[in-house]
């Protein structure tokens, strides 16, 4: 019963690749697109598992490809929730098969995601782009063959420098026409991917250098568009891209089929996990917030990012992400500011989500469900057994009398000082949404997975008892039914209008508690990999003011409402 519930609540990506020139399939394309898709696929969707399909030289003008037909039988079996392309004339650039195709997605539950057209469709604004992408999809059939010129082929199937400004960091041998590191320069290089990984600005960089007296190669000051240009600069991945920009203004840029890459070129500064990495931070950071439409920013954000304060100095303990696991897994890990800024007085420890996690989610946990089993007759040491319960609390020996006597009496008197209580607004604004359509988007997600319940019953790829079909197809018509009597219950009128980011802390709290009420014991990597961080991140900011972390572990949590609970631990 597990099993086939776990089934369907799988992320799985489709990957599908296609280039229809033997130039694009040798040199570039297929190579290109498969690394970054599976990047976007683990980076941005979050999502670990995934089946690359690929049709080399095969054009565009209809689907009578193989991969593309072997991927749309096993779509149909329910086994995958996304299907992840370049850019939508990897599927067809004809309006009337991509139509058909993208109606089908839609019946099966499948979220279509484009990478380079910025969209996916879980969203109405990326369904509305889709449907206008795909009025000049058909026209690009037509003007294809002016995007590449013989010119740009010969460069590119000889790796010539096109002349301009070396990279900072580089020098260039003029006779040989061959790149090398510039020792000195490219040691500043790597300094400021450092600094911007640890402190994610750009203007912080820039000053930092000045003030060490670092200067550019011409002898003058850095300014920020001269770190923003190193930042995103793709040579010093060892890349040769060109013929980006129109007029070379170096403004305006062209269509990206027009560009040409060269891979392995030059000896690389920097790996293409690191670059991609900090490409996904600079986007986050953009003055003017995240663009309508995109979806990775989301996935990028550090749940305890901005809670977390050191034990020993009193200084925010700053985030960054830490290695990844051999499961996938890249946890976000914390450190102490003053110490990552060469601060040799403060000596206090990293801590990872990895530790955080389980212990603040389960402490929660333990609040929420104690509840209801705290009486006038509970002591304070029955409390802090319940609280405790659980291998994650193993070496806590106790929790502070202060904190742990305020919640007693709160919960004595029916509360635990943790719930979320949203403030009312006078004006709603265009994006905020009642708990009525928060259940209407639940419903729709219990109706897409009955659809896809009965795709893996009828056309899955192992065969499925009738007894748990029927089974599980009841459990989740009885979930749609609990929620039409809600709806069927609920008033006319709502409780208030709210802002957007009173919306999200409201809904965060609410689908917080219902996961951290569904087992025992949290497993917060399980979780966490499955849910768009700004779930648990926004929850987090709702019920918390504040966490201490001293030598590796939880020290306090201060709660919203005042309430601070210390940990104390055994000796080792």
């Amino acid at each position: 019963m597990l099993l086939i519930a776990d089934k369907l609540r799988a992320l799985k990506v489709a990957i599908y690749i296609r280039v229809s020139t033997h130039y694009q399939i040798d040199k570039d394309s297929l190579q290109v697109q498969r690394r970054e898709l599976i990047a976007y696929a683990q980076m941005v969707l979050g999502i670990q598992d995934f089946v690359i399909f690929e049709d080399p030289g095969y054009s565009a003008k209809n689907t009578d490809r193989p991969d593309y037909q072997k991927m749309m039988d096993r779509l149909r079996t329910g086994e995958f929730s996304h299907l992840l392309v370049w850019k939508i004339d990897r599927i067809s650039r004809n309006l009337l098969d991509f139509a058909n195709m993208y109606q089908e997605l839609k019946n099966l539950g499948v979220t279509f995601v484009s990478k380079n057209e910025q969209f996916d469709t879980s969203s109405a604004i990326g369904e509305a782009m889709l449907k206008i992408i795909l009025i000049f999809a058909e026209l690009e059939r037509n003007i294809t063959s002016e995007r590449v010129t013989a010119v740009m082929l010969s460069r590119a199937e000889n790796g010539q420098w096109n002349g301009g400004r070396i990279p900072y960091g580089y020098d260039f041998d003029k006779k040989e026409k061959v790149f090398s590191l510039n020792p000195v320069e490219n040691k500043i290089y790597n300094l400021i991917l450092d600094l911007y990984e640890q402190y994610q600005s750009v203007l912080y960089v820039t000053r930092y250098l000045n003030d060490q007296g670092f200067r550019t190669r011409s002898g003058k000051e850095w300014t920020t568009t001269a770190i923003y240009k190193i930042l995103t600069n793709v040579f010093y991945t060892g890349d040769y891209l060109y013929n980006v920009h129109k007029g070379g203004k170096g403004t305006d840029k062209r269509s990206d089929a027009e560009w040409v890459r060269i891979e392995a070129h030059h000896v690389a500064s920097v790996s293409y996990e690191r670059f991609d990495r900090i490409q996904f931070i600079l986007k986050r950071n953009k003055r003017g917030g995240v663009p309508e439409g995109e979806t990775y920013i989301k996935k990028n954000i550090h749940v305890f990012g901005g809670l977390i304060s050191c034990g020993k100095c009193g200084s925010n303990m700053s985030a960054t992400l830490d290695r990844r696991r051999a499961d996938g897994w890249r946890p976000s890990i914390y450190g102490c500011s003053k110490r990552r800024h060469n601060d040799t007085k403060c000596r206090n420890k990293y801590i990872s989500d990895i530790i955080l996690g389980p212990f603040v989610f389960n402490y929660i946990a333990n609040i929420i469900r104690s509840k209801d089993a705290v009486n006038a007759k509970t002591g304070l040491d029955a409390l802090e057994k319940k609280l405790l319960r659980g291998s994650v609390f193993y070496d806590v020996e106790s929790i502070g009398a202060e904190g742990l006597g305020q919640l007693l009496d709160l919960m004595q008197a029916g509360s635990t000082g943790i719930e979320y209580r949203p403030p009312r607004v006078l004006e709603k604004s265009a994006a905020s949404i009642s708990e009525r359509e928060v259940l209407q988007t639940r419903k729709r997600k219990h109706e897409i997975a009955l659809n896809r319940l009965k795709t893996l019953y009828l056309y899955g790829d192992s065969e499925m008892a009738e007894k748990d079909f029927i089974i599980e197809q009841k459990r989740i018509m009885d979930q749609i039914n609990e929620i039409d009597e809600a709806l069927h219950s609920m008033k006319n009128e709502d409780d208030g209008p709210l802002a957007d980011d009173e919306f999200i802390e409201k809904a965060s709290y609410f689908i917080m508690v219902q996961k951290l009420l569904d087992d025992r014991t949290v497993d917060y990597e399980k979780y966490i990999r499955r849910i768009d961080p700004m779930v648990p991140r926004a929850f987090l900011r709702s019920v918390i003011s504040k966490i201490t972390v001293e030598d590796g572990r939880v020290a306090s949590i201060e709660f919203k409402n005042g309430m601070i609970h210390t940990f104390s631990y055994k000796q080792a």
